[in-house]
């Protein structure tokens, strides 16, 4: 599991649905939280929190043009590729963080991804969870 901490800098509502803003050094990610319970007292503006995502929801892209919805699109840098049979570990670089992309190895050869290229990571909003951060 990739594992960041972030200051939320905003949060917009309607009804049971939240879209929250974390900043993550510099780096705005987005996640979507749907039929939250009223009892989250750490879920405001300004709080630090955890955000956990798969690897394999982390997508990757190279050399993208035009617009596309997904709202967390990170510009990384590959640290490692740790190539499989069928799945591919990509160690990427996000502004002193480290995360992981776990593609299948077919595209990874498609885009032929190698250490030092800059790509785009894609991370959909409705896959990132915020969790509390204890003391």
């Amino acid at each position: 599991m990739n594992q960041l901490t972030g200051t939320i800098s905003h949060i917009q509502q309607s009804g049971s649905i939240m879209l929250v803003d974390v900043d993550v050094v510099g780096y705005n990610y987005s996640a979507l939280m749907i039929d939250l319970p009223q009892a989250l007292s750490w879920l405001h503006e300004g709080n630090s929190i955890g955000l956990i995502f798969k690897e394999t929801e982390v997508s990757i892209g190279k050399n993208i043009t035009g617009k596309i919805s997904l709202r967390n699109q990170l510009p990384c840098v590959v640290k490692s590729v740790k190539r499989g049979e069928i799945l591919s570990v990509i160690e990427l670089a996000v502004s002193g963080n480290t995360i992981i992309s776990a593609i299948t190895t077919r595209s990874a050869d498609m885009l032929k991804i190698r250490t030092g290229d800059s790509v785009t990571a894609f991370i959909k909003a409705n896959e990132i969870i915020l969790t509390e951060l204890k003391a």
